[in-house]
């Protein structure tokens, strides 16, 4: 079995500031740094820091040769990135005293995948191989569509929620992972419980895993659901604090290991990540996250 992450590969540019800026407010930076990142990006580097073997898949632009070095040096396969002329995804994020963060996304050459490029990589795939899949590239539909096909489970972690996103057939998606807001936008519900029977209604073929913050996350599978408590942790960026718990809840299941377990390892992977600055660099190791024993 294999995996591949179809997904997007961003420079973020990361603003500290005493608060987050209202409309109509102008506030000064307190520092400025630039880092490696994007949804997919970062779930790569989890996948890959959590001991799997993951291959990426994407676009970048001449001025993204950054984000190939961090996915190889971080153990990803690259052999799926492609630069095309077209300036790299970009993210413009603020990160407030709390560590709370607000991002605004530009795709650049996360939104030039096409058909023909889809084909390639997937002609390398096949059934029982898992797709990671994120809503920060274009040819979401297609890519689905074309997995489906071939027999791969497909993971869908979707964010950001839009209208897009909803008009595609999610019936074909074997497990999402998101968290209470994006529950909220597909279902109509906001009780974790209640989220998630609503999407085991619609999606009564699919797994869940919804993520709650300082609450935890929960695990269901259509009959049984699991909670699991998140650990305890000052908070200084969050980030890439889903993204960490998807890469490391991806790759420990891969590595068939029990759900319990799988929870519990990714909340740990999170934890740490938000006691640290930046996206990708923010992701720790597995052997860390082992030696982590939380509050």
């Amino acid at each position: 079995m294999k995996i591949l992450n179809f997904g997007s590969l961003n420079i973020d540019y990361v603003y500290r500031v005493k608060n987050i800026v209202t409309p109509g407010e102008t506030i000064r930076a307190i520092d400025m740094h630039e880092y490696c990142g994007g949804k997919g990006l970062n779930q790569s580097i989890a996948i890959a820091r959590a001991g799997a073997k993951v291959y990426h898949a994407g676009m970048i632009g001449a001025d993204g040769e950054q984000l190939v070095t961090m996915c190889g040096v971080s153990g990803v396969d690259t052999s799926y990135i492609r630069t095309i002329d077209e300036k790299t995804g970009h993210t413009i994020i603020q990160v407030d005293e709390s560590g709370q963060n607000s991002i605004i996304a530009y795709g650049g050459a996360n939104q030039k995948i096409g058909e023909k490029f889809v084909d390639e990589v997937l002609a390398n795939f096949g059934r029982g191989d898992m797709l990671l899949l994120q809503n920060e590239i274009s040819s979401l539909g297609y890519i689905i569509d074309r997995a489906y096909e071939k027999g791969m489970g497909i993971i869908l972690n979707p964010s950001p929620i839009n209208d897009e996103l909803l008009s595609l057939d999610l019936r074909k998606i074997s497990m999402f992972i998101l968290n209470e807001v994006e529950g909220y936008q597909i279902s109509g519900e906001k009780d974790p419980y209640a989220i998630l029977d609503s999407m085991n209604i619609r999606f009564p073929k699919a797994e869940f895993v919804l993520t709650l913050g300082e609450d935890g996350s929960i695990y269901c599978d259509g009959t049984h659901k699991m909670r699991q408590k998140a650990y305890k942790v000052e908070a200084v960026d969050t980030t890439a604090a889903g993204d960490t718990f998807t890469g490391y809840f991806v790759a420990t299941m891969s590595q068939g290991r029990h759900i319990k377990d799988t929870l519990d390892i990714a909340s740990r992977a999170s934890a740490l990540a938000v006691t640290r600055n930046g996206a990708a660099p923010s992701i720790p190791l597995a052997d860390e996250v082992i030696e982590y024993t939380g509050q």
